[in-house]
């Protein structure tokens, strides 16, 4: 019997490593993908295999909707493809007030986050859909608990593109549940990433944390579990939901 194959964006570092190592713990082939760590993805790939499981690293913008097939005809070579997880997505490195924030980012973070993230959708709806002969599956999109306040004086932008992804997820949810295919996201709050040093502001995980009821950011692989389980079949009847790993904020 093929192996089940997950696809997982942006999955160099951080949450996305994260989730790429526990798919592969779940039984799935991974089709790591990153952008441009590729240092970073092969890290990723290695422990998989350490673990005894099977991984390719695949390097390809989601921004790119010519790179979005090759991407998924990768991860065939595995298996078939039957989870999907979006979560390449990026902040701009930017921290400040919205007027600040240059067209250029705006337009970057909308592309990867936004643009890609439905590139990608369109994609796995060809491939995973039965009313196309697919074998059915699930998709999980990557949001943020920043579309709850909107990210005032750090990342409005960024919380604007999120916001989309909750959209887009309950959308698309709809559209496809008669395909055997389902839909959800899962909204991280504060994650001790390295998103915010990137950023700039490596302590804004420990500033935050006297705002969280449990009292601190959340690990990736707590976001990851969250994640496995939309993914796996104890979530069966469940699509469309965005569900919050935030401790409580």
């Amino acid at each position: 019997m093929d192996a089940r194959v997950a696809i997982v964006t942006g999955a160099s570092r951080g949450i996305g490593a994260a989730i790429a190592v526990r798919a592969a713990k779940a039984g799935y082939s991974v089709l790591v993908n990153y952008s441009s760590d590729a240092a970073g993805a092969a890290s990723v790939v290695e422990e998989i295999r350490g673990c005894g499981g099977d991984a390719l690293a695949h390097q390809a913008d989601v921004s790119d909707p010519a790179a979005v097939g090759p991407m998924f005809d990768q991860a065939a070579t595995l298996g078939p493809v039957t989870a999907v997880v979006n979560n390449a997505g990026i902040t701009g490195n930017l921290i400040g007030d919205l007027v600040d924030v240059p067209p250029a980012t705006v337009r970057r973070v909308m592309d990867v986050n936004v643009s890609g993230l439905i590139y990608v959708c369109q994609e796995a709806v060809r491939r995973l859909s039965t009313r196309t002969g697919g074998p059915g599956g699930s998709i999980v999109n990557i949001s943020s608990t920043a579309t709850k306040a909107g990210s005032p004086g750090t990342w409005a932008h960024y919380a604007a593109s999120k916001g989309a992804v909750d959209v887009l997820t309950v959308g698309l949810a709809s559209e496809v549940a008669s395909q055997g295919i389902r839909v959800n996201g899962v909204a991280p709050g504060s994650t001790n990433t390295g998103l915010h040093a990137a950023a700039g502001m490596p302590d804004r995980v420990e500033r935050l944390n006297p705002t969280i009821p449990m009292g601190r950011g959340a690990e990736p692989d707590e976001v990851a579990a969250a994640v496995m389980w939309l993914l796996s079949g104890e979530a069966g009847y469940v699509t469309g939901a965005v569900l919050p790993v935030a401790g409580g904020r």
